[in-house]
C-alpha cells in the first residue's frame, strides 16, 4: 500500500471560513498602498472625481485578477506562492510626468502595455541571474525593503500623507492602540486568532475609531452597486518613445524588486524560488502589466507589505491570498464594498502597518544569519547596500538634480539597495581577488577555482 506524499504547506487549502479570514486580512494589509497610486497619478492630472473612482475600481480588479494569476497560475504564468499583486510605486513619478506634458492617460497606457510585453520576454533572463542572489543579497534586499515600508506605516500612524490632522496625538493613540490589540491577540489568543491578529486589530480599531469622528462613512452612499472595467475606457493607446522608454526603465526596476519579494517569499514558505519558478513569476508580472494598460490601470508588481503579512502570520497558503484576489475581483466589480474598505482610518492601518514592515525586515536578518562574515568582505556589502537602500528613503530629494532615468531607478530604496548588493556580491565575492588580501575568488568561470572550492563557497556566501 504506498502512502500519500504530504501536502505542502503552500499548497494546503484550510478551511473554508479560514480563507475568508485570512484573505480579508491580505486585502486590508495592501489596500490603503494598492488604491494610492491611482489616487496619485489621477490627482496630478486634475482628473474628475467619476473618473478617479473610475481608476480605483479598475485597480482594484487588476489587482485580483494579476493576484489570481500569481497564485494559481497558468502554463508559464505564476510564481504560485502565496504573493499579493498591486500597482508599483516606481511608476508613479513617470506617469506623472507623462500625463501632464501633454500625452494624457492614452500615453501613459501604451508605454505600460510595452513595458509589460517587455517583462514577459526578459523573464527567462532574469531567470538566469537566480544564482547571484545568494543568502547575502537576499537578506540584504528583503531588510531593506522592510526598513523603506517603515516611513509608509509611519505616515499612516500619523493620519496619511498630506492629512490636515497629520501627527495630532489622537492619531498616534488610535494607532498605538491598534497596535496593542495586534500583539495582544497574537501573544494570548488561540492559534486560528492569533494568525488573523492584524485583521482583528483592524476591526478593533475601527470599532473604536467611528464613534470618535476618525471615519467618514458618506462615500459608501454615493458609489455605484456594480462598475466593470472596460478595456481602453479613456481612448486608444498612443505609443510615445520618451514614455515608453521611461517605462522600460520602470519595468527593469519593477523586475528587481519582485526578484527580492518572490525569495523573500520563497524562504519564509520553504519553497526555494528556483531559476524556473523566478522566470515564470516576473512573466504574470508583465502579462498583468499588459492587462493594466488594456483595462485602465498601472504596472503591476509584488507587494512587500503581504510579504511582511506571510512572515509574522505563519500561514503559507497560496490559496489564501488567492482568496484575497478573489476579494479585490469582488471589489472591483462592486464599488460599494470599494468605498467600505476605503473608509478605515490611515491610523488603524499604520498600527498594524508597523509589525507587518517590521517583520519583512526581521525576516532578512533572519536570512543574514546564514552567512559567514569571518575573514570576508560580506559585512561591507551589507553595510552598504542598506546605507544606499536608506538614503532616498531618509533624503527622499536627494537624487532631483540627475536625470530622470538615473533618479526612477535610485530614489526606489529597495532598487538602489538590491543592485548595489549584487554589485559589491560580484565584486567581493566572485571576481578574482589580489594575492593576500582577504577575498579569495569565488570560482566563477574563469576564476581559476577548482569545481568544488566552488560549491562550498556559493553555499556560505
Amino acid at each position: 500500500m504506498t502512502e500519500t506524499a504530504p501536502v505542502h504547506p503552500v499548497d494546503q487549502i484550510p478551511p473554508k471560513r479560514h480563507l475568508v479570514a485570512f484573505g480579508l486580512q491580505h486585502v486590508l494589509a495592501m489596500y490603503a498602498g494598492a488604491v494610492a497610486v491611482p489616487l496619485i497619478v489621477g490627482g496630478a492630472m486634475k482628473l474628475s472625481p467619476a473618473d478617479l473612482a473610475y481608476l480605483i475600481t479598475a485597480d482594484l480588479l487588476v489587482c485580483g485578477i494579476a493576484t489570481l494569476i500569481q497564485c494559481i497560475g497558468f502554463w508559464r504564468f505564476g510564481v504560485r506562492l502565496p504573493i499579493m499583486q498591486g500597482c508599483t510605486f516606481a511608476a508613479v513619478s513617470p506617469m506623472v510626468l507623462i500625463g501632464t506634458t501633454g500625452g494624457g492617460l492614452p500615453a501613459i497606457y501604451g508605454a505600460v502595455i510595452v513595458a509589460g510585453l517587455a517583462i514577459m520576454l526578459l523573464a527567462p533572463v532574469f531567470g538566469k541571474l537566480l544564482r547571484f542572489f545568494p543568502p547575502l543579497v537576499t537578506g540584504t534586499v528583503i531588510l531593506i525593503i522592510g526598513i523603506s515600508l517603515l516611513p509608509v506605516a509611519g505616515n499612516w500612524v500619523a493620519g496619511g500623507a498630506g492629512a490636515e490632522d497629520f501627527g495630532e496625538p489622537k492619531n498616534l493613540a488610535l494607532a498605538g492602540f491598534v497596535l496593542v490589540v495586534v500583539l495582544a491577540v497574537q501573544r494570548f489568543a488561540p492559534v486560528f486568532l492569533s494568525r488573523i491578529a492584524v485583521l482583528i486589530g483592524i476591526v478593533v480599531g475601527l470599532a473604536v475609531a467611528v464613534p470618535f469622528g476618525f471615519t467618514d462613512f458618506g462615500g459608501v452612499g454615493d458609489a455605484d452597486w456594480v462598475g466593470v472595467s472596460t478595456p481602453f475606457h479613456f481612448g486608444a493607446p498612443t505609443f510615445e518613445a520618451s514614455a515608453i522608454i521611461s517605462m522600460l526603465v520602470v519595468a527593469l526596476v519593477t523586475m528587481t524588486e519582485t526578484t527580492g519579494d518572490l525569495i523573500a517569499v520563497g524562504e519564509m514558505t520553504d519553497r526555494k524560488v528556483e531559476p524556473r519558478s523566478l522566470s515564470d513569476g516576473l512573466r504574470a508580472d508583465g502579462f498583468s502589466t499588459v492587462l493594466g494598460g488594456v483595462f485602465n490601470t498601472f504596472p503591476y508588481t509584488a507587494y512587500a507589505q503581504n510579504v511582511g503579512l506571510v512572515g509574522m502570520t505563519r500561514v503559507r497558503s497560496r490559496w489564501v491570498v488567492a482568496a484575497a484576489g478573489g476579494i479585490l475581483v469582488l471589489l472591483g466589480l462592486l464599488p460599494k464594498l470599494g468605498a467600505v474598505v476605503a473608509a478605515i482610518p490611515a491610523p488603524v492601518l499604520g498600527g498594524a502597518g508597523l509589525v507587518m514592515f517590521g517583520t519583512v525586515a526581521a525576516s532578512g536578518l533572519r536570512t543574514l544569519a546564514q552567512v559567514d562574515f569571518k575573514g570576508n568582505n560580506n559585512l561591507t556589502v551589507v553595510a552598504v547596500s542598506v546605507a544606499m537602500g536608506v538614503l532616498p528613503v531618509g533624503v527622499p530629494t536627494i537624487y532631483e538634480k540627475f536625470p530622470d532615468w538615473f533618479q526612477t531607478v535610485m530614489t526606489s530604496g529597495i532598487s538602489a539597495g538590491c543592485l548595489t548588493a549584487i554589485v559589491l556580491n560580484l565584486l567581493f565575492n566572485h571576481l578574482p581577488a589580489k594575492a593576500g588580501s582577504a577575498a579569495q575568488p569565488d570560482g566563477l568561470p574563469g576564476g581559476g577555482v577548482e569545481e568544488g572550492v566552488e560549491k562550498s563557497r556559493e553555499e556560505v556566501v
